[in-house]
């Protein structure tokens, strides 16, 4: 078994950056392994896709459309397994010495899967197709300082922020933000028209999708294999069951219950990578009795988190302190007093609330994450000494991200993390973000969150975050009991590069383009 530990994100030099590495990242290091060839037919089973999903950039909502986009299309820059960042549509960019100003410059000769050259009026409505206040896209929190986009010449698009943003190619890797046509003052999402290393023929969603090797690619050092199937296999046992059984090569969420049983499979690789995935419960701050500080308190000192670790993760992860910020990151504050298990803590605020007692529904599906409804009992099992009653409602897997999350007013969630703390805050917890799960505002932290956007100096951007990370877990409407690990297995037939990505799942989603057959 082979055990990844990702490192610090850097943001050194990020201000001019060209093409220069971005294709070293993604090959073998150290010559330690053989180099990669192209060929042969993926098969990857995902804990992840519903019926619900759509080409439609702006509603992606789950790794198995992250996979498929990273894919199928480009972005304007792009996570290195390394955590810094990189070019990929773009091919540089430049910002003013406030980083209020950003001059990107784009790649030549790059073309659709059509044909259609990818031009500056295509990038430029890929990422209007996300702005303005009757935007539904998640990604328009991450897009909202963008206060003008204009193109000069065949080569350049300058993005004008309300204010500076030191984080600005990182938001510019956002999956959302993919680069389709242009068409109609908007884009064209709905023919699956893209420009990456695969060609989408075919998209069943809640089903599978399939795709094939895009022989006009620019970058000849990824997408190795001739043609890629993706299912959508949500079930645990379905999922583990497919993997044994050799129906599929990989698969991403592995049953940590069974992962001792699959390290023995002669044939099969297990890889854990820390990062900052965690597992939540969101509970909505605008209904009662979450709408109440003391009673959002209250549920986090009754959660016993290191026991979820212990029999949830057994050990694939690390205790979390209601705050999305994972130990790896730059910016993490360490020392925010850890929040532990204190049932007679919880019963002090539900006094405050001026509760005795209380209960709740909380909605959980193993879609949420693979343990949901084990963890949800868990919760339920610690919280009754505290007085809480903790009803656990089983809801299907298939459905859940459109009919219970956001939707249900305490439910069980996942979240990949993101790269940099401010694409984190911005999409998850800035009062009216769309993806805001916790429906929760304060003030102070919108805040802090614009003005250490654009702070440049390093030690006063981490007292920002610091505070920021403070108020979440003290005031915050989500209680994250636990990060969690990606682990993920592989045929050995399947080879990948030495370091592996731990901004998402299966070397940051970037598979399909990373790894190839032995």
């Amino acid at each position: 078994m082979s055990v990844i530990n990702s490192g610090r994100l850097d943001r050194r030099g990020f201000l001019k950056t060209t093409a220069a590495g971005a294709i070293a990242a993604t090959l073998p290091m150290g010559g330690a392994l053989a180099a990669p060839k192209r060929g042969g037919h993926l098969r990857v089973g995902k804990g992840h896709g519903n019926t619900s999903d759509t080409l439609n950039p702006g509603q992606w909502t789950n790794g198995y459309v992250i996979a498929m986009t990273f894919a199928k299309d480009g972005h304007l820059t792009e996570v290195l397994a390394d955590g810094t960042i990189g070019p990929e549509v773009a091919e540089s960019w430049e910002a003013s010495e406030d980083a209020a100003t950003w001059r990107v410059k784009l790649r030549k000769g790059m073309t659709f899967h059509s044909g259609k050259p990818v031009t500056v009026e295509d990038v430029a409505a890929s990422i209007h197709f996300h702005r303005g206040e009757d935007s539904t896209s998640a990604a328009g929190p991450l897009v909202a300082s963008i206060d003008e986009i204009t193109t000069e010449g065949d080569d350049t698009i300058i993005f004008k922020l309300s204010g500076g943003n030191a984080d600005f190619p990182f938001i510019l890797s956002d999956y959302h933000l993919a680069i389709l046509p242009a068409k109609d003052d908007s884009i064209d999402w709905q023919s699956g028209d893209g420009c990456g290393a695969y060609v989408l023929k075919s998209f069943k969603p809640g089903i599978s999708t399939n795709l094939e090797r895009n022989p006009s690619h620019w970058r000849d050092s990824v997408g190795w294999f001739d043609s890629i199937e993706m299912l959508v296999l949500s079930d645990q046992n379905a999922r583990t069951t497919a993997l044994v059984s050799g129906e599929v090569e990989a698969t991403d969420k592995l049953d940590l219950k069974t992962v001792d049983l699959l390290t023995r499979k002669p044939d099969l690789n297990i890889h854990s990578v820390a990062g900052p995935q965690y597992y939540s419960f969101a509970m909505d701050a605008r209904q009662a009795p979450f709408d109440d500080n003391n009673v959002r308190q209250a549920l986090k000192y009754g959660v016993n988190r290191e026991e979820m670790v212990e029999k949830i993760l057994f050990g694939y992860g690390s205790v979390g302190n209601d705050m999305p910020i994972g130990q790896n990151d730059a910016f993490y504050n360490a020392e925010l007093e850890q929040t532990a298990y204190d049932p007679d803590k919880a019963k002090y605020y539900l006094k405050q609330a001026g509760l005795d007692s209380l209960k709740v529904d909380l909605s959980a599906a193993d879609a949420a994450f693979a343990g949901a409804v084990d963890s949800a009992v868990l919760y339920q099992n610690s919280a009754k000494e505290a007085g809480i009653d903790i009803n656990v409602v089983r809801e299907p897997n298939d459905g859940y991200w459109s009919d219970v999350w956001m939707k249900k007013p305490f439910s069980a969630v996942y979240w990949g993390g993101r790269p940099v703390p401010d694409m984190m805050f911005s999409t998850a917890f800035a009062c009216g973000a769309e993806w805001n799960d916790g429906f929760w505002c304060n003030e102070r932290f919108d805040d802090l969150l614009i003005t250490a956007r654009a702070e440049l100096d390093h030690d006063k951007r981490k007292d920002m975050y610091w505070e920021m990370q403070e108020i979440v877990s003290t005031d915050g409407s989500i209680v994250i009991p636990m990060f969690a690990n990606y682990v993920f297995a592989a045929n050995k037939q399947i080879s990948m590069p030495e370091m592996v990505a731990s901004n998402f799942d299966m070397d940051g989603e970037r598979w399909a383009e990373r790894w190839w057959f032995t």
